[in-house]
């Protein structure tokens, strides 16, 4: 598992479907919660707006990974020029 996050190529690869997932969960908790006029449980409604909390924190988690990795990789480059 550490050996997977060591690596800083599979942190970049993960974080961007980290945030591919989190702007589908906004975008469908958007749709779902405010823009769909149909009838909805209350069960799925809450979901919904849920979802609205949801994927922007994944998008926060996923752009933080996202950062990381790029400043792993451009360290990995610098020691290796140097």
């Amino acid at each position: 598992m550490f050996h997977f996050f060591s690596n800083p190529h599979n942190v970049l690869r993960l974080s961007s479907q980290v945030l591919a997932v989190g702007l589908v969960m906004l975008l469908g908790g958007i749709y779902g919660a405010y823009l769909y006029a149909g009838t909805l449980s209350i069960l799925v409604l809450v979901s919904m707006h849920a979802l609205t909390i949801l994927g922007p924190t994944l998008l926060k988690v996923g752009y933080v990974m996202r950062l990381l990795s790029q400043y792993r990789i451009h360290s990995q480059v610098a020691a290796v020029v140097a």
